[in-house]
């Protein structure tokens, strides 16, 4: 992407585009039930299985990807917009070291009002970008802000899966309801799989689980498949805490066991 095609773009490319396999969206309903952190160990995780992943961070103008990590990326986004850089440039290497595979990240940029107000033609463009550079790499995660905004629409039509991340907080269970409402009318080619995090036990998260589902099968018609239980664990907060990933800070952890889980589940 060069400088004319980020300030030349008058008209939005195929607002109906083809969703790539590979990329999966990971969003939730309402902030703080770890969405970040859960891409962040997925990524590690899918990459000690020898796949080659790129972490986008999506909460653009909040991003954190890159401060969970404790890094500080000489390209983000906001480069990629001014113009200054292109697509492919602004992604860097993660590379754990003590023998963990490592996987690349396309910041954002915390605290940008400008990327947090892009318009629906620069979103398109940001899409197609990410697509583009989908078939460099075997899982594209996009770790979405929360909610059903403008962003969040725009690259929702780039994957085939989004994982939604729920606890068992009312507040959580009704946003996500009110997220996959509105997504499921909207893209109805998106497979959506629930992930339960912080549960206090396995059954527990399956009991979330199952009440939801009822709910999404009751009033949507709609089923939608567990991606997995996460089980509440204070090595997360330890490791966000640290700026370091959970994989590399706490790699026995039962959390990180669970994310394991759920990466099988999805190869």
């Amino acid at each position: 992407m060069n400088n004319a095609s980020v300030h030349q773009l008058k008209t939005p490319l195929n607002p109906a585009p083809m969703p790539a396999d590979n990329i999966i969206l990971i969003a939730s309903g309402k902030g703080g039930v770890g969405k970040t952190w859960f891409s962040i160990s997925l990524a590690h995780t899918l990459a000690a299985l020898h796949k080659k992943v790129l972490v986008f961070d999506g909460d653009i103008g909040l991003a954190n990807i890159d401060i969970q990590l404790g890094l500080q990326p000489e390209k983000d986004l906001g480069h990629v917009m001014e113009g200054s850089c292109d697509f492919k440039n602004a992604i860097m290497s993660y590379n754990p070291g003590n023998h963990q595979a490592g996987f690349d990240i396309l910041a954002g940029r915390s605290g940008s009002g400008t990327l947090s107000d892009l318009s629906h033609e620069r979103l398109t463009l940001i899409r197609e970008e990410l697509k583009a550079q989908s078939n460099n790499y075997d899982y594209v995660l996009i770790d979405l802000g929360a909610g059903i905004g403008g962003i969040v629409k725009s690259l929702t039509p780039a994957a085939a899966t989004c994982i939604l991340v729920i606890n068992d907080e009312p507040t959580s269970l009704t946003d996500a309801y009110a997220f996959l409402k509105v997504t499921r009318r909207n893209h109805p080619h998106l497979d959506i799989k629930i992930l339960v995090n912080t549960a206090e036990s396995i059954h527990q998260g399956d009991l979330t689980y199952q009440g939801f589902k009822n709910v999404c099968e009751k009033f949507l018609k709609y089923t939608p498949k567990l991606a997995g239980v996460i089980r509440r664990d204070s090595h997360v907060k330890d490791a966000i805490r640290h700026q370091t990933a959970l994989a590399t800070r706490h790699p026995n952890s039962n959390a990180l066991k669970d994310v394991k889980n759920v990466a099988s589940r999805l190869t």
